[in-house]
């Protein structure tokens, strides 16, 4: 398939590019422990629908460098990516989707790049600061981001006895597929990286985060059987968009919502962004 690749701070990035140019531009973003192969089953769909859809390696996974420098992870980094993917595929504007991380990302895009930010939908993590005013309830369900924070323990925790607290705990519905390219790639310990650059455990204690409001149309989905996200940090989003903010929940799935149910991930893609004032 065709790819794009670029180099921003001295770190290359492989995104793949799905459809034609000049087509309304999506870009799919994917987080923790996941590479651009989490959508899928979204590509096609999307395609077929007249979109071009971009789907990065983000930077410390997959195909894309792995730089071992936790600063280099930082949220800024990774928005700055994905401008740069916008650049080299020669388009102004997007549609930015994300997930799990990838959400944390397309929140920050659509944040601070306003005029590159066709409209936001964001998969099971919500606004930043809905998401740090929940407060113990959400912080809970996130303990392990405190274990990540120790190198070597963390990553070791998780790929001990075959991978059992990965397969167990994390449940990770395609556990054994990711796992094999975690260790193929060398992308465990900078994916944790993310959180030691992002999820630094003094933020436990901090006031959450003061931001602009969101000004694009947004999506934002949760799962109920989301193991580490609860639903208020989704539901209090709309708080901080100033735009039409839709809200969807589906039953019964647990984090991984693109592979868990796929068909359902594609069609609420689908009627959000060709809504009248969508695409």
């Amino acid at each position: 398939m065709p790819t794009i690749t670029f180099t921003r701070s001295g770190v290359t990035v492989v995104a793949d590019d799905h459809g034609r140019a000049g087509d309304p531009a999506v870009v799919l973003l994917h987080g923790f422990p996941d590479t651009a192969d989490l959508w899928r089953f979204q590509v096609p769909v999307l395609v077929n629908a007249g979109f071009r859809v971009l789907v990065p390696d983000q930077r410390g996974y997959g195909r894309s460098e792995k730089p071992e420098e936790i600063s280099a992870y930082a949220m800024a980094e990774l928005v700055m990516d994905v401008a740069a993917l916008l650049d080299a595929a020669g388009v102004e504007t997007a549609h930015i989707v994300g997930h799990d991380w990838g959400a944390n990302i397309a929140w920050a895009f659509a944040t601070f790049l306003p005029g590159r930010t066709q409209s936001l939908a964001a998969f099971s993590v919500g606004h930043p600061t809905a998401f740090a005013s929940v407060g113990a309830a959400q912080q809970i369900k996130i303990w392990y981001t405190l274990l990540f924070q120790f190198e070597g323990v963390a990553e070791e925790w998780l790929t001990k006895d075959d991978g059992a607290n990965f397969r167990g705990w994390f449940g990770h519905p395609e556990a054994s597929r990711v796992l094999g390219h975690l260790e193929r790639d060398g992308s465990l310990r900078t994916g944790i990286h993310w959180y030691r650059a992002n999820l630094k455990p003094e933020q436990w204690n901090a006031p959450p985060p003061v931001l602009p409001a969101i000004q694009c149309r947004t999506l934002g989905v949760w799962s109920t059987l989301d193991h580490a996200l609860t639903e208020e940090q989704m539901v209090n989003s709309a708080n901080y968009v100033d735009a039409p903010f839709t809200y969807r929940v589906v039953n019964g799935a647990g984090h991984w919502l693109p592979v868990e149910r796929p068909d359902e991930v594609s069609q609420l893609l689908l009627e959000f962004l060709v809504s009248p004032d969508g695409a």
